[in-house]
């Protein structure tokens, strides 16, 4: 049987342009007939995009191309679920559904005029348009949502007689619409609710990180679980959760009530619930998780966001200074996110920088650690040069993941 794949060519933009591909759709007015596979778009963050194609290879996704902000991969729909529920590092999973040119708003309530959506919901289920642009003629997304939910709901109302309602909220049907000039490509979002959340988290603290983020960052961390894991700084306990899926090969998924796919009209659930019962294998992981913090409260939260996800015997935390912490192994990894400075002065900031980094020399010598923050003056006070540094995104704060190696008897030069 012949497999149909379609070429894409999407300017995705989380904040300003994401990627922007080579190949282009096949010249075709429709795309929405199903097909064996088709050129799936997985979304993630600036930074993460070889750790989320390394992931999909080993799902055993093909055609893996590499963008700004996203990797696109061949797939039927067992892959897409299996894409959904296995991958880390994935923020959403797109599918094409249609591609064509509009050079006006007329042209583009035609074209998607054209599109038979009832194959896609009926009147009785909820939807919602999202729309980026990077056009001279569709220069406002707010616009182009209008007009496209304008063109559904009519050819509803001139077909069955009344319409579907639009939920922004939590709708069945997810919408995306993206507009480069007059190129024009839509997509259902297959993920629903953006995968990092991944329903273990109860509560957070200030400023918490990102799930896809710190699962991002034990992957390009090279933890290779054999070693005691720490997070002295843990807040709500993400890392340290994140780090005990990987340990114990739980899926992000294990926790999701829904994704968009199971609104779908053509949703399989007996393969589904096939893919939801795939082995990731057990890895014999015989060593501990451990976090920390300095604040009871936080503390509190990350007890009950490890509860929600069922790893409290696999993840241990107690209200500790980090400067008064510890470890009992001669080695170990070390991953934290520390304050960047939103609540600390300068001088202060200053300070705890340099403190951290006395604390590696003197506590942490044979461990690696990694520490990610968003100032990078500050973090040269932690008198330590970094061996490796990464540039990420912690939501709108550009940052910089480094390791650190501490060395009995050796101390890194202060960084110029």
């Amino acid at each position: 049987m012949r497999n149909s794949l379609i070429k894409i060519g999407f300017n995705f933009w989380i904040s300003g342009p994401a990627f922007v591909s080579s190949h282009t759709f096949l010249k075709t007015k429709k795309l929405e007939t199903e097909e064996k596979q088709y050129r799936l778009v997985a979304k993630t963050f600036q930074g993460l995009e070889d750790v989320l194609a390394e992931e999909l290879a080993h799902i055993g996704a093909t055609g893996v191309e590499k963008q700004n902000r996203a990797v696109l991969f061949n797939g039927d729909k067992a892959m897409m679920y299996r894409a959904n529920y296995q991958l880390r590092t994935a923020i959403s999973i797109l599918k094409p559904i249609a591609s064509f040119t509009a050079n006006d708003e007329d042209a583009l309530y035609k074209e998607i005029s054209r599109i038979n959506w009832a194959n896609y919901m009926t009147t009785e289920e909820t939807f919602s348009v999202a729309a980026v642009t990077f056009s001279k003629v569709f220069n406002h997304s707010k616009f182009v949502s209008l007009k496209v939910k304008d063109a559904i709901v009519d050819q509803f109302r001139r077909r069955k007689g009344k319409r579907p309602d639009v939920d922004t909220q939590d709708p069945d049907l997810k919408i995306h619409i993206h507009i480069t000039e007059t190129h024009c490509d839509l997509l259902l979002d297959s993920s629903g609710d953006p995968l990092f959340k991944r329903g273990y988290r109860v509560k957070t603290t200030k400023a918490p990180i990102n799930e896809v983020l710190a699962a991002g960052m034990i992957k390009l961390s090279g933890w290779n679980m054999d070693c005691d894991f720490y997070d002295p700084m843990c807040g709500s306990g993400t890392i340290l959760i994140e780090a005990a899926m990987t340990a114990h090969g739980i899926a992000p998924g294990t926790y999701r009530e829904k994704f968009g796919f199971e609104s779908w009209k053509d949703f399989d659930s007996d393969l589904f619930g096939e893919i939801s019962e795939e082995s990731f294998g057990t890895p014999d992981f015989k060593h501990k998780i451990l976090g920390s913090d300095i604040s009871p409260l936080a503390i509190k939260i990350a007890e009950e966001n490890i509860a929600k996800a069922f790893l409290t015997k696999k993840i241990s935390v107690a209200p500790k200074n980090f400067f008064d912490l510890k470890p009992k192994t001669e080695n170990g990894f070390m991953i934290t996110n520390p304050p960047y400075g939103e609540r600390l002065q300068p001088d202060d900031l200053k300070i705890f920088y340099q403190k951290i980094g006395d604390k590696l020399k003197i506590d942490f010598t044979g461990f690696t650690s990694w520490i990610i923050g968003s100032n990078a003056d500050v973090m040269k006070f932690l008198g330590l040069k970094p061996e490796k540094k990464i540039k990420l995104f912690n939501g709108p704060l550009e940052c910089t993941f480094r390791k650190y190696s501490v060395y009995e008897g050796s101390l890194k030069d202060a960084e110029s």
